[in-house]
């Protein structure tokens, strides 16, 4: 019985090493250019909203395989 929960916390885990690996390979070397002396607040402002999507992505999809858990608990 206890096995659900397990996979739910290892699906965060694997989520959060996921998300920790992409922001670094992918997002951090992200460079804009060409907005003169806006381009590191640019740069930075566009990396903070891609983050804050991934984590609110994250939260959905966790949830969604919380209920789903749990909903097929409920029903054994």
């Amino acid at each position: 019985m206890k096995a659900p929960i397990y996979v739910y916390i290892s699906i965060m885990w694997i989520m959060i090493i996921a998300g920790g690996g992409l922001l670094f390979t992918i997002i951090a070397p992200l460079r804009i250019h060409g907005f003169g002396g806006y381009d590191e607040i640019l740069d930075s402002a566009v990396k903070a909203g891609i983050a804050i999507l991934l984590v609110i992505l994250w939260v959905f999809i966790v949830s969604k395989i919380k209920n789903w858990i749990f909903h097929k608990q409920i029903q054994n």
